[in-house]
């Protein structure tokens, strides 16, 4: 038994270890890749990106594809069901409330803003403590590009006009990074693009050229035997006319997050091989679902080298490495106006799994129904038996699951999914209120139930949550001889919120997931309870990553006044702010029922729109 723990333990370490070098990756920081920098200020140094003085072109392809995958053009069986619940009525004092709380939440998008345009222009970030910069995502300017439609949206035409008049004088044929993530290139850059362009209903054709101009860069990374991308991009070696061949140990994510901005730009050129590159990806993960460790899941570790995709990996999680795969299922069914059944047939395929092997209740001290998806790994018992453990933990990148949940139970007709995706949205904004910063951290564990409410009532008490933590922190056997002392020097000492037993990684890094749900529970239902949660959890964000220069990360929530950290990521003014505003925004502006919004929050327009 013991060893057997000890070896979980190793194992739950190892995949932390990876996570935390999967969302810490960063290629060199240098010079912004602008042209010729056009904006608020010519600080920026001529483009240095390359000391080799390499540049990437499109090659004639060493892999052609003799025949692509078409878009569906059959219509739907039948049509999708609304997604939005219809507008609720709100008195003269209530449209008066919101509407001073859309002007706060604007005031802070424009200040963070604004100190990117002053500060960072032509950068991918501001480093909103010191006003310094830095380029993370291939110097290519991330900020600018992820916040163009979030600008749009918010009515700031000005300054949406001249960030896509610096967008044109972007140079993406080089960088300082020697690996491109195909991943981020086309959530952030090709999705940013795209959705400006709709959004803005094609009046900038300049913003369609830039994202044929990253899908090609993209697609240099499909150059490969099977035509799997290699996702972490040696662009240089491409250059060079190098065979490329995609790896055997690739995550998840990175590999099936790819589909909707592909997909988006076949529908608006009519050029199939970004369709293609997309379907052959969802038709490799389909062929591969049901014979997996876990039937009906992907682990986090898949082999892109294999055709179709083969699973290697033995843990399985709705959180970091895995999640926008699972999200884009039925976003993909959106996008295609319902007429690819593929999507629903493997959402449906993987949900009941999740929610058997992944999915926990939480005990609570306000006895709340709340649910989250843990982590799960597939061990072998000593007499050879496979057997699923169920890790009760928590990851503010698995808060997404509340909105993905309830979108499916809408356009998928599963009612009863509806008060799953609610417990699940809940169980994120609690982790905010747990804490004195009023910020959840980015993973805890909190105290599992039985989801068979016969057998557990998951009634809160003061020796429950003891022995939980005895538990935890006594591995077992000796939690049994914690005295009381002891348990309560733990809980002063590792500074935990009632109802979680530890607390692994305590930052705030701006992340969107929580607020996600919540947009999308308030839109699909109209309850407004979300609206107040929201408020609250933009109160405590305001309150503590306010900067000089623009919006921080916090280190510790866990503390009463937390560190800002010199970090501020395309995704606060991209995903984050825009969510927050769309809350308290008009009920019609990016409508479910018209647009799909990327795991970057850009809304790309439905086909059946």
């Amino acid at each position: 038994m013991a060893v057997r723990r000890v070896r979980l333990l190793l194992a739950v370490v190892a995949f932390w270890v990876l996570a935390s070098w999967y969302y810490s990756w960063q290629p060199p920081s240098g010079s912004g890749v602008l042209r010729s920098p056009q904006g608020p200020s010519d600080r920026f140094p001529p483009n240095s990106a390359s000391s080799e003085d390499l540049r990437w072109e499109k090659r004639p392809p060493q892999n052609p594809v003799d025949t692509f995958a078409t878009l569906p053009t059959n219509k739907a069986a039948k049509p999708i069901p609304r997604v939005q619940a219809a507008r609720p009525q709100e008195n003269a004092a209530e449209k008066e409330l919101r509407l001073r709380r859309l002007a706060a939440i604007e005031d802070s998008f424009k200040h963070s803003w604004n100190g990117y345009k002053k500060y960072a222009w032509g950068h991918d970030e501001i480093k909103p403590v010191t006003g310094k910069h830095k380029d993370p995502f291939g110097g290519w300017a991330a900020t600018l590009v992820d916040t163009l439609d979030s600008l749009w949206l918010l009515g700031l035409k000005e300054d949406f006009e001249l960030a896509v008049k610096a967008c044109n004088d972007i140079d993406f044929s080089t960088t300082e990074a020697r690996d491109i993530n195909i991943f981020e290139t086309t959530i952030r850059y090709l999705g940013g693009f795209l959705a400006a362009y709709e959004l803005s209903e094609k009046q900038y054709p300049s913003l369609l050229s830039k994202a044929t101009e990253v899908a090609d860069l993209v697609m240099s990374a499909f150059d490969t035997p099977n035509r799997m991308p290699i996702t972490r991009f040696p662009w240089k070696e491409y250059v060079k006319g190098q065979p490329q061949r995609a790896r055997s140990h690739v995550l998840l994510a990175e590999i099936g997050s790819l589909g909707l901005e592909l997909t988006k730009l076949s529908q608006l050129t009519n050029d199939m091989q970004y369709y293609d590159a997309a379907q052959r990806i969802l038709d490799g993960l389909e062929r591969d679902q049901k014979t997996t460790i876990l039937p009906g899941m992907w682990p986090v570790i898949v082999d892109a080298t294999k055709s179709p995709i083969k699973s290697t990996g033995d843990g399985f999680t709705l959180g970091g490495m895995s999640d926008s795969t699972y999200e884009y299922l039925g976003k993909q069914y959106l996008l295609l106006g319902g007429a690819l059944d593929q999507p629903r047939k493997m959402y449906e395929g993987f949900i009941e799994v999740a929610k058997k092997h992944l999915l926990r209740r939480a005990l609570n001290p306000e006895n709340l129904p709340l649910l989250f998806f843990g982590d799960a790994r597939v061990v072998t018992s000593p007499s050879g038996e496979k057997q699923v453990v169920t890790t009760p933990i928590a990851q503010h990148l698995t808060c997404f699951a509340g909105g993905m949940v309830g979108m499916a139970a809408k356009i998928f007709n599963r009612p009863s999914d509806l008060d799953v995706a609610e417990q699940l949205t809940d169980g994120c904004v609690w982790s905010y209120n747990a804490t004195i910063s009023g910020i959840g951290p980015e993973i805890f564990r909190f105290i599992p139930c039985d989801l068979d409410m016969a057998k557990d009532d998951c009634q809160w008490s003061e020796e429950r949550w003891s022995g939980a933590l005895r538990k935890y922190w006594g591995q077992g056997t000796k939690g049994d001889e914690m005295s009381d002392e002891h348990v309560q020097r733990i809980l002063e000492t590792r500074r935990l919120p009632t109802g979680m037993v530890e607390v692994d990684d305590r930052r705030y890094i701006l992340r969107p997931e929580a607020i996600e749900s919540v947009f999308y529970m308030w839109r699909m239902t109209g309850n407004t309870k979300f609206m107040d949660q929201a408020w609250a959890m933009f109160e405590a964000v305001e309150k503590w990553t306010r900067s000089k220069y623009a919006s921080a990360a916090l280190d510790d929530v866990t503390l009463e006044r937390p560190t800002q950290v010199d970090s501020m990521e395309s995704f606060w003014l991209a995903e984050t702010l825009k969510y927050f505003y769309l809350i308290f925004g008009d009920w019609e502006l990016a409508s479910l029922d018209e647009w799909v919004l990327n795991t970057e929050a850009h809304p790309l327009r439905r086909a059946d729109a």
